[in-house]
C-alpha cells in the first residue's frame, strides 16, 4: 500500500522557514557558558546550556563570527575585567539560525556584560544570607591566633601572584623570626577554584591527623585580579570549609576594593602579601616585647630583693661586730677583777704569814727562830708556790680568753665567706641547712664574701640517694 510522505529536505526547509518567521528578529537570551573555544580563524564556537536543580534541561551550539568576536570580547573584558570562559552566567543578543545539514545553532551578536556582573552580586547576596542563616558567619571569630604562629598552612597556586612577596617578606624580616610556611597548592581563579580550594582544606585536616599536630593558621593567598577572576571567593562551599576548619584562617585576597564572603567568613582578612607577613612577624615582635617588658620587671624585683637582703647582711654584720665587742669587753673585766681578786688575795696571805713570822720571833727569841728556820723556809716556799700557782692560773685565763675571742672571730659571718664559703638562701629567702628544701626549678641566692649572685636550681642530689644507689649497685 503506497504511503504519502515528503523529503527530509521539505521537512527540514519546512522547520526553517517556521524559525525563521517565528525569530525574524534578533532577541536576548540568559545562559551559561558550558563550552568556550576561540578557533585559529578567528570564530568562537560556544556551548550555551541551562540547569534547574543542578540538572542540565537545555543546550545549544553557537558561534561569534570573526568580524564580530573581537569587538564583543574587548567589550566584555573592559567592563568585566575578565574575559569570556567557561562557567559564567552571560545575557547574549542572538539570531536563531536553522540549517538542514547542521540543526539549531545560534549566532551570536552581543554580550551584556552588567548582566553578568550582576548575576553574580545576586549570587553574592544569596550565599551572604544563607551563611549568616546557617551561624556560619561567626564561626571562625570564635578562634584566636596564638601568640607566636609559626606553623603555618598556605592554600595558593605556586604561581600565584604575590606568594612569594609573602614568603620572601616572610624570611627576611630584620628580626631573625623563624617560621615554618607549609604550601597546599590550588586553583586560584576559573571553574574549580572553590572546589580546589575546599580540597586543600581537607589535605590540610588529613595532614594534621597523620601527624598529631595542629597548624597555627590557615592562610588563603592570592593576588589581585578581575572581580570575575575573583568571584570563587564569593562561593558558598568555600566559605563553608573555611567557617568550620579547626585553625584560625587569614585571608589576602585581591586589592583594596575587594572584600569577598571569603574575607568576611575568616578569622581575619588583610589586602596584600605584604601586609600578611607583616601580621605574623608583628605577632613575634608583640610577644618579644611582652617578654622583654617582663624580663624588666623581673629584674627589678630581684635587685630591690637583693639590695633589701644586702641592707639586712649590713645590719645584721654590724649587730654581730657589736656583739662580739661587748663580748671582749666583758670577758676583759672579768679577767681584770680576777686577776686583781688573785693579787690581792697573795699579797694579803705573804703579809699575814710575815707577820705571824714577826710574832713568832718576838715570843720565843732568837733562839727559837734559829731552831725554827726550818718552818721560815717552809714557809718561804709555800709563798712561791703560791705565787708560781697565781701566775700559772693567770696564764691559763689569759689563754681561755684568746680561745674565746678566736672561737667569735671565726663566727663572724664575713670570716667564713673569706675562706671560701658561701651563704645559701631557698626561694622564701631564708637560710637554706638542708637539701630537703630544695626543688628542681627552685630559685636560691648565693652570697659571697663580695656579693651574691641568683641561681636556678637543675638538680637535686641527696646523699641519702647516694648511698642507696651504692647499696643497690
Amino acid at each position: 500500500m503506497a504511503r504519502n510522505y515528503i523529503a527530509l529536505s521539505e521537512l527540514l526547509a519546512g522547520l526553517k522557514g517556521m524559525v525563521a518567521e517565528t525569530f525574524p528578529e534578533a532577541f536576548w537570551v540568559k545562559a551559561e557558558i558550558r563550552q568556550y573555544s576561540p578557533a585559529a580563524a578567528g570564530h568562537c564556537y560556544m556551548t550555551l546550556s541551562e540547569s534547574k536543580g543542578g540538572r542540565q534541561v537545555a543546550e545549544i551550539r553557537s558561534i561569534i563570527w570573526k568580524w564580530k568576536f573581537p569587538s564583543v570580547a574587548a567589550t566584555f573584558r573592559r567592563a568585566t575585567g575578565s574575559d569570556l570562559r567557561a562557567g559564567i552566567t552571560v545575557l547574549v543578543k542572538v539570531t536563531l539560525n536553522f540549517s538542514e545539514l547542521y540543526g539549531m545553532s545560534l549566532y551570536v551578536e552581543d554580550i551584556d556584560p552588567a548582566f553578568t556582573l550582576g548575576e553574580q552580586a545576586l549570587e553574592r547576596k544569596r550565599a551572604i544570607e544563607k551563611l549568616t542563616a546557617e551561624g556560619y558567619m561567626e564561626m571562625q571569630k570564635e578562634l584566636c591566633i596564638p601568640p607566636i604562629p609559626y606553623n603555618l598552612a598556605i592554600i595558593s597556586s605556586p604561581t600565584a601572584a604575590g606568594l612569594q612577596d609573602f614568603l620572601n617578606h616572610l624570611k627576611d624580616n630584620g628580626y631573625g623570626y623563624q617560621f615554618n610556611p607549609v604550601l597546599f597548592e590550588a586553583a586560584m581563579q576559573g571553574e574549580g577554584a572553590s572546589a580546589s580550594v575546599v580540597d586543600a582544606f581537607g589535605r590540610i585536616t588529613r595532614m594534621e591527623e597523620a601527624a598529631g599536630r595542629s597548624f597555627d593558621a590557615v592562610l588563603i593567598l592570592r593576588g589581585g585580579g578581575s572581580e570575575t577572576d575573583l568571584a570563587c571567593f564569593d562561593d558558598y562551599d568555600m566559605a563553608v570549609a573555611i567557617a568550620t576548619c579547626a585553625a584560625p584562617v587569614v585571608t589576602a585576597i585581591g586589592h583594596d576594593k575587594d572584600h569577598h564572603i571569603a574575607d568576611m567568613v575568616a578569622n581575619t582578612y588583610v589586602k596584600t602579601p605584604t601586609a600578611l607577613a607583616d601580621l605574623f612577624i608583628n605577632a613575634y615582635v608583640a610577644e618579644d616585647d611582652r617578654i622583654t617588658a617582663l624580663q624588666e620587671r623581673v629584674g627589678d624585683g630581684v635587685r630591690k630583693r637583693l639590695d633589701a637582703r644586702a641592707e639586712a647582711l649590713e645590719r645584721l654584720s654590724g649587730r654581730v661586730a657589736r656583739a662580739v665587742g661587748d663580748r671582749f669587753a666583758a670577758a676583759d673585766r672579768t679577767l681584770q677583777a680576777f686577776s686583781g681578786r688573785i693579787s690581792r688575795g697573795l699579797l694579803a696571805k705573804c703579809h699575814a704569814g710575815v707577820t705571824r713570822l714577826a710574832d713568832v720571833q718576838g715570843r720565843i727569841g732568837k733562839g727559837l727562830v734559829t731552831k725554827h728556820y726550818g718552818l721560815a723556809k717552809m714557809l718561804e716556799d709555800n709563798i712561791s708556790r703560791l705565787r708560781f700557782a697565781a701566775g700559772t692560773k693567770q696564764a691559763m685565763a689569759d689563754t681561755k680568753l684568746k680561745l674565746v675571742e678566736a672561737r667569735i672571730a671565726g663566727a663572724d659571718p664575713r670570716e667564713i665567706l673569706s675562706r671560701g664559703y658561701v651563704l645559701v638562701t631557698g626561694k622564701d629567702n631564708r637560710i637554706l641547712k638542708t637539701t630537703a628544701r630544695v626543688s628542681i626549678g627552685d630559685r636560691i641566692g648565693v652570697r659571697f664574701s663580695d656579693g651574691h649572685l641568683r641561681a636556678t636550681v637543675n638538680e637535686v642530689v641527696r646523699d641519702e640517694d647516694e648511698r642507696r644507689k651504692v647499696s643497690t649497685a
